[in-house]
């Protein structure tokens, strides 16, 4: 496939700029829509004076701002979105806004310019804990959002798939499973486990392990997950929802392994899953994607980049339990 006018919402943050280097590497001319609330600019900085990315520093759910700048825009990636379960808890109304509004004014404006593909970026915390039968679990697991951020995201895949069956919008939305790697985020407390360990090994502070850290979890090296998007943008596929994972779930303790150092375990949570474990036959069978990084081959290729996390908060028990009264005064009752 040729050139293309592509444009990124969240091109700026972890997910969104390995999908902006890899569109930049196959010649696509690329838009990023991002207002850097939770992204780095320096996450792009490796494409700065290139003539084929465009970064405008703007709110997705301000349909006026947004607009103008999906003229003969070809594809859309919604990467956008607020993540992490405490801050969701703590402020409902700023994840409606920028996971629900920002993907209806998203969806709003691609199909008024016409857009030709749309990828919607989904969440698997949208299964919640799944029932007896569903590990692993298949895209037709029952629907159980523990969260806002959980009923956010799961509320925006609903509305770019209602914008495909409206008005045709040719969607396709991936639910991702545990996205690790190099710009893996740095904020948040349980939620972004990679980014944690990794400033805390630098830190030479112990890993904060939930619970007795033998749930697993579906983790899923960052170019695979690109790969899908890819693959999903050049199919003829709309309307569905894939699974993105390796079906091959780790325990967090193996990740303290491969990493090597001292563990330390906090509380669980009330509402999180022993395990997250992705049934991938259907993206394999209808699209051809298959994940190649190994989790010891990930963390590996992780760890090369491991400065990046030097300015990132470390967290210490004392800190996560401060961080995390608000979950239990919202969610565990007498």
């Amino acid at each position: 496939m040729g050139s293309k006018k592509v444009l990124v919402t969240g091109g700026a943050g972890f997910i969104g700029s390995h999908l902006v280097d890899r569109l930049i590497a196959d010649g696509h001319q690329v838009t990023v829509l991002d207002n850097f609330s939770t992204s780095k600019p320096a996450n792009l900085a490796q494409h700065k004076g290139n003539s084929n990315l465009k970064v405008v520093e703007t709110d997705v759910a301000n349909f006026e701002k947004i607009i103008p700048h999906f003229k003969n825009q070809e594809m859309v990636f919604h990467m956008a979105a607020l993540a992490d379960i405490v801050p969701s808890i703590v402020n409902p109304q700023g994840y409606f806004w920028s996971n629900v509004q920002g993907t209806m004014t998203v969806v709003e404006a691609a199909r008024l310019s016409g857009v030709k593909r749309f990828l919607y970026t989904a969440s698997t915390s949208c299964y919640g804990i799944p029932p007896k039968g569903y590990f692993p679990s298949p895209e037709t697991t029952p629907i159980s959002p523990q969260y806002p951020y959980a009923f956010t995201k799961y509320i925006g895949e609903q509305t770019a798939l209602h914008w495909g069956q409206v008005y045709k919008l040719p969607v396709v939305s991936l639910r991702l499973f545990n996205v690790y790697g190099p710009r893996a985020r740095t904020t948040g407390t349980y939620g972004a486990v990679f980014g944690v360990f990794l400033a805390q090994k630098l830190a030479g502070k112990p890993y904060t392990v939930v619970g007795d850290g033998n749930q697993k979890r579906d983790f899923t090296y960052v170019s695979d997950v690109v790969d899908a998007f890819i693959a999903a943008a050049h199919s003829d596929v709309q309307g569905e929802i894939f699974n993105v994972g390796t079906g091959n779930p780790q325990s967090v303790n193996r990740l303290a392994e491969l990493l090597g150092g001292e563990k330390v375990h906090i509380p669980r949570r009330p509402g999180e899953p022993d395990c997250t474990w992705a049934d991938i036959s259907k993206i394999q069978k209808m699209i051809g994607w298959e994940p190649k990084v190994s989790f010891e081959e990930g963390v590996e290729k992780t760890l090369q980049y491991i400065d990046y996390w030097k300015d990132a908060p470390v967290w210490t028990p004392e800190k996560i339990e401060k961080a995390t009264e608000d979950w239990f005064k919202y969610l565990v009752k007498d």
